[in-house]
């Protein structure tokens, strides 16, 4: 499976449980790391803990190894690493404290209907 293709899954699932104000920053050159990050949150600790528990799922279902969660019980900031591909699983109210799409401005964002849609 290839980065989009990772990439895709992960956005799916995050739509799939509702998540909010998706973004998706393409690190391609930026990190030497990862490629994607996913940025959403959603408006609960349960809704939080949902999304991510559909991101692991559906990551496993196409073959995908979860490499780690972190901060899955304190549902604020919830890390998943899907390797080439990142995702910040945010409270809502953490989301704007931390910012992370004003820290990461100058990135490129991907188009969510184009990979919704694929």
């Amino acid at each position: 499976m290839d980065n989009k293709e990772l990439l895709t899954v992960a956005v799916k699932a995050a739509d799939d449980k509702k998540a909010e104000d998706i973004v998706v920053l393409n690190m391609n050159g930026i990190s030497p790391v990862v490629d994607y990050f996913l940025i959403c949150h959603g408006n609960s600790d349960k809704q939080v803990q949902a999304i991510v528990r559909e991101m692991k799922e559906k990551a496993h279902e196409n073959g995908l190894d979860v490499k780690r969660i972190e901060g899955f019980d304190e549902a604020s900031w919830v890390l998943v690493d899907l390797g080439d591909v990142v995702a910040h699983v945010f409270h809502k109210d953490d989301r704007s404290y931390y910012n992370l799409e004003r820290l990461w401005g100058d990135v490129p964002r991907e188009d969510l209907h184009e990979v919704l849609n694929q």
